[in-house]
């Protein structure tokens, strides 16, 4: 219900308690979204506790409805609107299953899968059949975002060399396919050990953060996860953070890492997300390209549920050289 001020009751807090006990809602809200007017909304029932499968939306490439707002609206994770994505949670908070649900809504579009696991590829190879590529090592993974930012560059210049601004601006014939990076664990990218170790770690960090500044206009998107992101894994991580506009905060273990993912944009946010108890799974809080937060949770994907949309659509998978390859080449891809 749209209201105008002239239309609001003059005793509007009773009127509204009034209409919860009535209808026995389980929340009514509030919002001013647009001047001059308000948004009355009830809900009977609270979507982050019955968990129910999201309505479906229209499809719209790199677009994935991952579960339900707490106010009963669909949850996307737009790669068009906020191009790249943070998401922290401790074991068993939801950052997997949340994960699972957004390669399986994007598993059927025509984008390339890239992975970065460096426990092993335990957690993203239930979609290898998806990916283009997985790295399961830190020399991998090093390879791999360097291929990756070279790819990057050469769109740039593609886009030059026609005036376009994004690739989004090219003739279709010369557009480009999407390409969804996603890291998981990623403080394992940034652990020191030795004199070696520190030049890798310097040569990934300034890769990803590479691909955060250029890839939103080149269709080149990160979704970067994990359980700990704090500052001492250096200046790194703070400023590839800084490059990540989507944030997702599962419940956590540290305040460091609520306070890397959330401290910079809503202090309300950050102490909701630090109130999320263990009995909450799957329960975060969400800050999209529009900067406001709100309580999410996603929609339940089983292992094998991951596994199987994986292994239907192993046929996008456009090729890649080296690494850990999956799907057949497709050809003419990237051109």
């Amino acid at each position: 219900m749209r209201l105008h001020p002239g239309q609001v009751p003059e005793h509007f807090a009773e009127a509204l308690d009034a209409l919860t006990h009535a209808w026995r809602v389980h929340a009514v809200r509030l919002v001013a979204d647009e001047r001059g007017f308000l948004t009355l909304s009830a809900l009977g029932w609270d979507p982050l506790i019955t968990p129910v499968a999201p309505y479906r939306l229209k499809e719209r490439l790199l677009r994935a409805v991952v579960g339900l707002l707490e106010d009963g609206r669909a949850w996307t994770i737009d790669l068009r609107r906020a191009p790249h994505w943070l998401i922290v949670g401790a074991t068993r908070s939801g950052k997997s299953t949340l994960i699972a649900a957004l390669v399986k809504e994007l598993a059927p579009q025509r984008v390339a899968l890239f992975g970065i696991d460096l426990k092993g590829g335990m957690e993203l190879s239930l979609f290898e059949d998806r990916l283009s590529a997985l790295a399961a090592t830190r020399a991998e993974a090093a390879h791999l975002l360097a291929e990756l930012v070279a790819e990057t560059e050469a769109r740039m210049q593609l886009c030059r060399s026609v005036g376009a601004r994004s690739v989004w601006d090219l003739p279709p014939k010369l557009r480009k396919m999407p390409v969804v990076v996603i890291v998981d664990e990623v403080a394992e990218l940034y652990l020191v050990a030795t004199r070696e170790d520190k030049a890798e770690v310097g040569e990934i960090s300034t890769n990803l953060l590479r691909l955060a500044q250029l890839g939103a206009a080149l269709g080149v998107h990160l979704v970067v996860a994990g359980q700990r992101v704090g500052s001492d894994l250096g200046p790194g991580v703070t400023a590839l953070r800084a490059q990540l506009a989507g944030r997702v905060c599962h419940r956590v273990n540290d305040a460091g890492t609520a306070e890397m993912v959330l401290g910079d944009l809503d202090k309300d946010a950050l102490a909701a997300a630090q109130q999320i108890t263990a009995a909450e799974q799957g329960v975060a809080i969400t800050v999209g390209a529009d900067g406001r937060w709100t309580r999410a949770r996603s929609v339940h994907v089983t292992p094998e549920q991951a596994r199987r949309a994986a292994r239907k659509y192993a046929r996008l998978a456009p090729s890649w050289p080296g690494l850990h390859t999956a799907g057949e080449p497709n050809e003419g891809v990237y051109s």
